[in-house]
C-alpha cells in the first residue's frame, strides 16, 4: 500500500516556536487548522509525521521555518 508523503516533525521546536510567539494550544490549533488533541500529540512527541497540508498551515500559523520545525535526519551507522 503507498503511503502518502509526509514530514517528520520535532515537538519540541514546535512546542518552543508556539511559546516564542505566545500562543495557547487551543489558539495556534485553531490557526492552523488542526485540533488541540492533535497538537498536543506532536508536541510530546506521540505524534511525529504530519501530511503536508497540515504541516504548512502549522509552519504559517508559527510563522517558523522548516530548519525550525522539522525533525534532524535519522543517519544509520553501517554494519562492520
Amino acid at each position: 500500500m503507498h503511503q502518502p508523503p509526509t514530514f517528520e516533525v520535532d515537538g519540541t521546536a514546535i512546542r518552543k516556536a508556539r511559546m516564542r510567539g505566545g500562543h495557547e494550544i487551543s489558539e495556534l490549533a485553531k490557526a492552523a487548522g488542526i485540533s488541540r488533541r492533535y497538537l498536543c500529540h506532536l508536541e510530546n512527541g506521540t505524534r511525529r509525521r504530519m501530511r503536508p497540508s497540515r504541516y504548512a498551515a502549522l509552519r504559517a500559523a508559527l510563522n517558523s521555518t522548516d530548519d525550525r520545525l522539522l525533525a534532524a535526519p535519522r543517519t544509520t551507522t553501517p554494519e562492520e
